[in-house]
């Protein structure tokens, strides 16, 4: 585990809990909006935390803390992610799993373990606009595939999309609402700027009021319906 990050307490990353987030390095998208680029560009990386330290840490603070956010980056791209799950499971925390939905692969191995209690998925936006939006070629089919995988996998989850122009107007959020049908949850996330984006352009580029996306929140309604 490539571990580039650590958060030690959040109250806001694992619904209902108290957490610590731990954030892996590298990434196999390049949207132009991530605002984690020391997480995404290995130029930019810094000194990773050793996988001990931070199980070492949540040893000591298993009294305080209920679960363990994985984050990133994308933490599916980690080869011994399934390894060091377990190893968090040993210590009887609950775990998260964020994920950009790339390795469904993975994601399945995840769920047959049981080493998730809660998944998070980000699609981007509608699938044909899915290249431009994350800044390389991809299968869009693998999107596909993850969203169906989480959707019926028994696990409390949620879908999510940052709402960012150029690559997400209010009709690809319909899209995307459809493509999570059934699920638990889908939430729209408004934009934030950061010095730490991969393209600090973007924040020249007028964006969708958090007031407007609330109300296209309400509009495409409830994905269980």
């Amino acid at each position: 585990m490539r571990i580039g990050g650590l958060q030690k307490c959040s109250l806001i990353d694992y619904p209902g809990r108290l957490s610590c987030v731990i954030f892996t390095q590298g990434c196999n998208f390049r949207c132009p909006y991530c605002h984690n680029r020391e997480l995404v560009l290995p130029q930019h990386f810094k000194d990773p935390i050793s996988p001990q330290e931070v199980l070492d840490h949540l040893n000591k603070r298993r009294a305080y803390l209920d679960a363990v956010v994985i984050s990133g980056g994308e933490p599916t791209q980690q080869e011994d992610l399934i390894d060091f799950m377990g190893l968090v499971k040993g210590l009887d925390y609950l775990i998260k799993l964020d994920t950009n939905g790339s390795r469904p692969h993975v994601i399945q191995k995840i769920i047959r373990q049981g080493m998730a209690d809660y998944i998070a998925m980000d699609v981007k936006t509608s699938l044909e606009k899915y290249p431009k939006a994350i800044g390389v070629d991809f299968s869009v089919e693998k999107i596909k595939e993850s969203i169906e995988l989480i959707k019926n996998s028994g696990i409390p989850h949620e879908f999510r999309t940052t709402v960012v122009q150029p690559f997400c107007t209010f009709e690809d959020v319909c899209q995307v609402s459809l493509l999570v049908k059934g699920s638990h949850s889908y939430r729209l996330q408004a934009f934030r700027e950061s010095p730490n984006m991969i393209n600090p352009n973007l924040q020249r580029v007028k964006q969708v009021p958090a007031d407007e996306i609330g109300t296209w929140q309400e509009k495409i309604g409830t994905p269980g319906a």
